[in-house]
């Protein structure tokens, strides 16, 4: 792991942000029993955020590296497509399956990454890195195998929408690695919800005829506990901790994401898993923990 002078403090603090993002699934499926439409809850997540966003971009310090016109460009494509189309299709998925299910599919995205880093980076996927995406993917079979039995049709759609969650916030990881050290991590990430903010709003604008009054005020409590809990606070806590331990010792801690939804789900949205549920809940952890561990181990050895 690599060395830090405060490791339980970013172990303690990767972990709380962990189970503050894992939350968010319950707050969205709580939020779905007023009948507000995803986009519109969604809006109340990014304008709520969007402040503290705002502010932390003022305050914090500019990296001293010269910054060039195609690296805003790029950073508004990845802010685009990492924050607002993930959460979009996110959001969605969630009207069609369990908060539980939804952090199942969502946490196969570092096997996604090393697929993508294949493809378009050329890095070559090891022996081990394979096992691992067999094993997350047969996790992933198992855990659906009861849901597609009963719900069908409806299951296969939720469960689409959030597979393409997972995979654009793959593609924003891939391709954005390089841009993060120019803007500095605080920066940047304030900079793309910022973007996918106003990429909200103006799908709002463009599509949604709803109005954003009139809902019960249960949900804009719920968003902006999603905002502040579930966003602004983890997106932080978790930029400290992957700055202290690295990214993939990080990933290994994400391990209680899945863990972390399935007993808030139980406790405030009475879902149930079956014992099948949790062998492919536990089976997909494990591949993630493993490419993950292998991942860190490929980078040290130089290759």
């Amino acid at each position: 792991m690599k060395q830090s002078k405060n490791l339980p403090i970013a172990v303690f603090v990767g972990i709380l942000g962990v189970v503050l993002f894992s939350a968010k699934a319950v707050m969205v499926k709580l939020a779905y029993q007023y009948n507000v439409s995803s986009v519109n809850l969604l809006m109340f997540r990014m304008l709520f955020a969007l402040p503290f966003y705002i502010l932390v971009l003022i305050f914090s310090k500019k990296k001293n590296e010269k910054l060039e016109k195609k690296d805003f460009l790029w950073l508004v494509l990845f802010g685009f497509i990492g924050y607002y189309l993930a959460s979009y299709f996110d959001f969605l998925g969630l009207q069609y399956i369990k908060a539980s299910i939804e952090r199942i599919i969502l946490f196969i995205y570092p096997t996604i990454v090393v697929v993508l880093s294949r493809i378009f980076l050329k890095r070559p996927i090891t022996k081990v890195q394979m096992l691992a995406i067999l094993l997350t993917y047969l996790g992933v079979i198992i855990a659906f195998w009861d849901e597609m039995a009963v719900e069908g049709a409806t299951f296969l759609v939720g469960a689409g929408l959030i597979f393409s969650s997972a995979l654009t916030y793959a593609s924003y990881l891939t391709g954005s690695d390089w841009l993060i050290p120019k803007f500095g991590v605080v920066r940047f990430t304030s900079y793309a919800m910022i973007i996918s903010c106003a990429s909200v709003v103006l799908h709002y604008v463009l599509f949604e005829q709803t109005s954003l009054l009139g809902y019960h005020p249960n949900v804009y409590w719920l968003g902006l506990a999603m905002a502040v809990l579930s966003t602004v606070i983890p997106s932080y806590l978790v930029s400290y901790c992957i700055k202290e331990i690295g990214a993939s010792n990080f990933a290994i801690l994400g391990g209680l994401g899945p863990i972390s939804t399935i007993a808030l789900a139980s406790i405030f949205l009475d879902e149930k898993l079956s014992w099948l549920q949790f062998a492919g809940t536990f089976l997909v952890i494990f591949g993630i923990v493993l490419i993950s561990v292998n991942k860190s181990t490929y980078k040290k050895s130089g290759s």
